[in-house]
């Protein structure tokens, strides 16, 4: 495998054959949840080249963009694992988090600023959108 990943009790391995594609911090709202109250860093990859083994708990919900997305975490220990856009299921994204190597890829750009808390550090060097931008293929 080209990359590796999985959840904090690694009951859940990720193999990825492939090179990021891009990678965003995302302060919506729902990543707030997941990242427990901060934002997520969120790695994107070409869905065909992941491969899990162990079980994975899948959550649908309606992101502040109005896309339907499903978050994948681990059954056992909870760690926040991937989102897949129905509108894009080539597109995987996994959290930087849960990389075995989560220097990978930093961030490219900020998204969601506008629901930004007021304490949060938004990194000036990286550019910052207020709301979701467009897929990254």
């Amino acid at each position: 495998m080209t990359h590796q990943a999985g959840c904090l009790c690694r009951a859940v391995g990720i193999g990825i054959e492939a090179e990021p594609l891009a990678a965003r911090m995302c302060w919506c709202r729902l990543c707030q949840y997941l990242g427990g109250g901060s934002a997520t860093v969120n790695v994107c990859f070409p869905a065909e080249n992941v491969q899990t083994q162990g079980e994975v708990r899948w959550h649908e919900s309606v992101a502040d963009s109005g896309n339907r997305m499903r978050r994948g975490f681990c059954l056992e220990c909870g760690t926040p694992l991937f989102s897949i856009a129905e509108s894009r299921p080539h597109l995987i994204f996994i959290r930087a988090g849960a990389l075995d190597d989560p220097g990978l890829i930093g961030p490219e750009a900020v998204i969601w600023t506008s629901a930004a808390p007021d304490w949060a550090h938004l990194d000036p060097n990286l550019p910052h959108y207020p709301a979701q931008i467009p897929p990254v293929a």
